[in-house]
């Protein structure tokens, strides 16, 4: 799935990049209320490439709200999360399939590269994240661009549910509700590639002091990490999952840049 807000620039091309996936798929794309003519787009370019596809609105604002619409949609065995503004190989959904049919395993996630970037650099990027994983098998080690998840499993967790979590960093947060449910694995098959493109809204992250202590306490802390300790702290700041919405910057890379990494 595919939620969406004001991001006319960047859809096409993420449309034609799953378009070329491996494996059949059901496209759901989900307009967090945009005014920039990113659904017409959307719709557009999933109807060109004639993909099996639905477009739905979300008016509340927020990411974790478009998240929630989305997934109350699906009716396959396995979803992913998408961001518009990334660019994803056509062996994605294959190379996440197959880590989802694992036994135990409820959840993957990708590890990002730059199409334009050294092989030598993408292969550290692979051997650092599957390297993370085992040494710290109880965190999340990529963001929601990339996550992938047995939606059975995913909807027993809670799924993406506002009334439980509208902050940022949801992608850690869904993380560690499916961590209860069994094992979330990486490959180095399974990447993908986000735009580094310069953001536009006041920083969006956790500070240095969260960052320890996700590292230190999630683990052992289960639902008071969240809960009492970095929910809170990112309320207090007003990081909620609306501000996700930004201005869209320029778009990174070129049609050809994307042309010659599917090759």
């Amino acid at each position: 799935m595919l939620p969406f807000f004001n991001e006319a620039e960047h859809l096409a091309d993420t449309i034609a990049g799953l378009a070329r996936q491996s494996v059949p798929f059901e496209l759901i794309l989900v307009d967090n209320g945009s005014t920039d003519g990113s659904g017409e787009i959307a719709g557009a370019a999933a109807r060109q490439f004639g993909l099996d596809w639905r477009l739905l609105v979300q008016r509340r604002p927020g990411k974790v709200s478009a998240l929630a619409m989305g997934l109350a949609a699906v009716t396959t065995r396995w979803v992913a999360t998408c961001d518009a503004d990334t660019w994803y190989p056509p062996h994605y959904l294959e190379a996440a399939g197959a880590l989802l049919a694992r036994p135990g395993c409820v959840a993957a996630g990708a590890y990002y590269v730059r199409t334009d970037q050294p092989v030598g650099r993408a292969e550290r990027a692979a051997r650092k994240i599957l390297l993370a994983s085992r040494l710290l098998p109880g965190q999340c080690h990529t963001g929601g661009a990339g996550q992938v998840f047995d939606t059975a499993a995913l909807r027993r967790a809670g799924g993406f549910d506002p009334a439980r979590w509208d902050l940022v960093l949801e992608d850690h947060e869904i993380i560690h509700q499916m961590l209860k449910h069994g094992r979330v694995d990486y490959a180095a098959a399974l990447w993908c590639a986000p735009s580094p493109r310069e953001r536009k809204r006041p920083s969006t992250r956790w500070t240095l002091v969260e960052r320890i202590a996700y590292h230190m306490l999630s683990d052992r802390a289960g639902d008071w990490f969240f809960t009492a300790f970095l929910g809170p702290r990112l309320a207090r700041r007003r990081l909620t999952s609306e501000r996700l919405r930004e201005i869209p910057a320029p778009a990174w890379h070129e049609a050809g840049m994307l042309q010659q990494a599917a090759a």
